[in-house]
């Protein structure tokens, strides 16, 4: 064999190892992220206490069920106080009801609170069917996940608001924070991290955490991700500071559209909320 074809052939298997990697390994490679979330005001008793979000979890087609099931025992031993889902539970199909009616019998708790918001592929085929969001928050809320939608959620003094899809046209900042006192603590669900750019956010002072973008999914080593579904392109994953004392927090979601991730493994993110 000549040094050409030695390469040529050292070269092919590596990039098979490679496509392999990103097509059975790291789409199923859980990571659980761990950080502290402080929070101006937070009541005492909260101190300490652990909130786990997951996000994008698109149970359908393309994610297998016994990963995700793995994904919710893992996270409810754990035994988180408080547990969010922030959007994009399901990606649409005809049976979809069914299987997230199956799946997410086995979704984790919070001690004290489990709570969720819509992301758009909720909202069915073109963002644009409100009967099958309405479908997904019933059965959601008959597996124990509380679905806020343009409201907020107190949990021991701490306000929890959660905000519609922004692609479905339902984000309303107007209605979400209406009730929201601003003199106390909160924290923000947004599925799409584009919304912190919009206008309504002016009272608001705190964390707000997003999904949608999978991180990009696969992401070249020292390079951004290529295909990040925001406008904003700088919102990939991970934290933000934002103007207005507000930080982003963008997970990099449990599911995918593809079956496919390099450089950019599925997420539980574990907070440790903590008194500033």
């Amino acid at each position: 064999m000549s040094r050409r074809q030695f390469l040529s052939l050292a070269g092919a298997t590596v990039a098979a190892g490679g496509v392999g990697y990103s097509w059975k390994v790291e789409p199923h490679w859980l990571e659980v992220t761990t950080c502290e979330l402080p929070v101006r005001g937070l009541p005492r008793d909260l101190n300490g206490l652990t909130l786990l979000q997951l996000s994008d979890i698109h149970v359908g087609p393309r994610v297998d069920d016994a990963y995700v099931t793995s994904v919710f025992e893992r996270a409810a031993a754990l035994r988180p106080d408080i547990v969010v889902v922030t959007g994009d539970l399901v990606s649409y199909h005809e049976h979809v009801f069914e299987q997230m009616e199956r799946v997410y019998r086995c979704f984790p708790r919070g001690r004290m609170a489990t709570l969720g918001v819509l992301g758009n592929h909720d909202y069915g085929p073109g963002w644009s069917h409100p009967e099958i969001a309405e479908r997904i928050v019933a059965i959601a809320h008959g597996c124990g996940i509380t679905m806020l939608r343009n409201q907020a959620h107190e949990v021991e003094g701490l306000q929890i608001v959660g905000f519609d899809d922004l692609w479905a046209n339902r984000f309303d900042p107007s209605v979400a924070l209406g009730d929201c006192d601003h003199s106390r603590p909160a924290i923000a669900l947004s599925h799409n991290p584009d919304t912190v750019d919009l206008p309504g956010w002016e009272h608001f002072h705190g964390w707000i955490l997003s999904g949608h973008t999978h991180g990009g999914q696969c992401r070249p080593p020292f390079l951004p991700a290529p295909l990040v579904p925001v406008r904003n392109r700088r919102y990939t994953q991970g934290e933000f500071a934002l103007t207005g004392a507000r930080t982003l927090y963008i997970n990099r979601g449990v599911g995918h559209l593809l079956p496919v991730r390099f450089n950019v493994r599925p997420e539980l993110t574990v907070f440790e909320l903590r008194q500033v």
